[in-house]
């Protein structure tokens, strides 16, 4: 990832002078991993239960009988995640990116504790909600406090590394269930083992600092000078102090922030429209339908084995990793929009291929070709689904927003996706059962279809731009070229 460039005065990156590559600073890139850590703890909680459920329905046998009470285990950490993600961003902009990062892993480890020593299914459900608390601050707080230490020809990479720890726990998690498939008490090992994670977070995020931005508008603009030192050589230090100096006048100018403003305000609401759609759209495709489920969709294919739905699921999960780190080079060479329409163009054809699979199999339940086409299927979706699905709608929230506004616009955003998300979980095995797994994934399909048009229209290209451009772009779109001659209601200069 490297490109020839250096801020000047004017924001923009010029040629000729140092080049900036994703790896070049050890400082950057060890923030980025340490807060993507939570991605982890995201990934591990969403891929630990598909493969803990068959064993828990093992157990309790009121689960085995009751789909309802399978995707109530599954999709109350959504719940948690909902309320978590709603108060993150309020968390991350009052307190601040590392406080709330402290206060997920807190909440995340009780809830591994609760999850692992659970007597019964109701108690496993009050655990899931715990988890799900701890996931829903940190999938909003860590793709903003990567954003704002980032460089921003890097930007877009940096923030695709948490979604590659988010997939990485997804594979992490695979691995440990198999590895506790034969060990007594199974499920509660792999649900247990999630909080060993969050206990590292906690004792590394310690040692990090605050995010840069957050300090210099909210708290102390000397430590903010000293970290954005780490990160620009005193050329580009410069620039961005300027940048942030002229964001402060404003922010200062500036009544207190509220939740209608998000609906009020032109260039926000267009802004929050992109960036919801973005995090919905990621979720109806069915990226959960496959993660949640997936061992049991490998079954549903004709592979009754526990252990090697598995293992099935495993591969399914390495794809999904594999792809995260071609989104990393991707994000910011193809850029943000072009990389989620050819993403959702594959993920189409995938889900039609799945679709098939599964109808066939129905009406011939003996061959079991289709259950390996229904396997293909999936490991298709997840590579063309990963490198850009996968990190885009984080990505794209996480830069869109104004400085006054990323708390509040990146948790609402966040919740929606977690809303989306319980959707999907709650309703996969229901629908599944009613209309069968051929015409689910044919619906999904057709959502996948219209996401395609959404981004078309809706999702401008922000690869390589500063914040303050991004800005520019939906006052833009909110007030036409002109838009100078109009009140700067969302901050920053014209």
């Amino acid at each position: 990832m490297t490109i020839t460039s250096m801020p000047g005065s004017s924001g923009k990156l010029e040629t000729g002078e140092k080049k900036m590559t994703y790896f070049s600073n050890p400082y950057v890139l060890g923030l980025t991993v340490i807060a993507g850590i939570g991605g982890l703890l995201f990934g591990y909680d969403t891929g630990v239960i598909s493969g803990a459920l068959l064993y828990i329905k093992d157990e309790f046998e009121e689960v085995d009988k009751s789909s309802f009470l399978q995707e109530t285990i599954v999709s109350m950490a959504i719940v948690g995640a909902m309320i978590g993600a709603a108060a993150g961003g309020w968390l991350n902009d009052l307190y601040g990116r590392k406080k709330a990062t402290l206060s997920a892993d807190v909440i995340f480890a009780l809830g591994s504790v609760v999850m692992a020593a659970a007597p019964d299914p109701y108690i496993l459900i009050v655990g899931r909600l715990l988890v799900g608390l701890g996931v829903g601050v940190a999938s909003v707080t860590a793709p903003v406090y990567i954003a704002e230490a980032s460089p921003s020809e890097i930007r877009g990479g940096l923030v695709g590394t948490n979604v590659l720890m988010i997939t990485g726990g997804q594979f992490l998690s695979y691995l440990v269930n198999i590895a506790f498939t034969q060990v007594p008490g199974t499920w509660r090992w792999m649900l247990g083992v999630a909080g060993v994670p969050a206990v590292l977070q906690f004792c590394l995020m310690l040692f990090l600092p605050e995010s840069p931005r957050w300090l210099y508008i909210k708290k102390d603009k000397a430590k903010a000078v000293v970290v954005l030192s780490k990160i620009y050589d005193p050329l580009r230090l410069e620039d961005e102090i300027n940048q942030l100096a002229a964001l402060e006048e404003e922010h200062q100018r500036k009544k207190a922030v509220s939740y209608l403003d998000v609906f009020r305000i032109k260039e926000i609401r267009l802004a929050f429209i992109a960036g919801a759609g973005l995090q919905a759209f990621q979720q109806f495709t069915g990226i959960n339908t496959v993660m949640y489920y997936s061992p049991t969709i490998v079954q549903m294919a004709g592979f009754g084995s526990n252990q090697l739905a598995l293992i099935l699921s495993l591969i399914v999960a390495a794809m999904n990793a594999i792809g995260s780190i071609a989104g990393i080079y991707l994000i910011d060479h193809v850029g943000r929009r072009k990389l989620a329409l050819s993403s959702l163009s594959g993920v189409i054809v995938s889900l039609i291929l799945l679709a098939a699979a599964f109808h066939f199999q129905a009406a011939d339940a003996t061959n079991s070709l289709y259950g390996y086409v229904a396997v293909l299927g999936l490991a298709l979706y997840i590579a063309f689904f990963a490198p850009g699905m996968g990190p885009v709608p984080w990505t794209v929230n996480s830069e869109i927003y104004p400085e006054s506004y990323r708390g509040i616009c990146g948790g609402m955003s966040a919740t929606v996706n977690w809303v989306s998300n319980l959707i999907v979980a709650q309703s996969f095995l229901t629908i599944a059962e009613l209309v069968g797994t051929g015409v689910t994934f044919l619906i999904i399909a057709g959502i996948a279809v219209l996401a395609f048009v959404f981004v078309t229209i809706y999702v401008p290209e922000t690869k390589g731009l500063s914040f303050e451009e991004v800005e520019r772009i939906w006052k833009e779109r909110a007030w036409g070229s002109q838009y100078g001659s109009e009140p700067l209601l969302a901050g920053g200069n014209p």
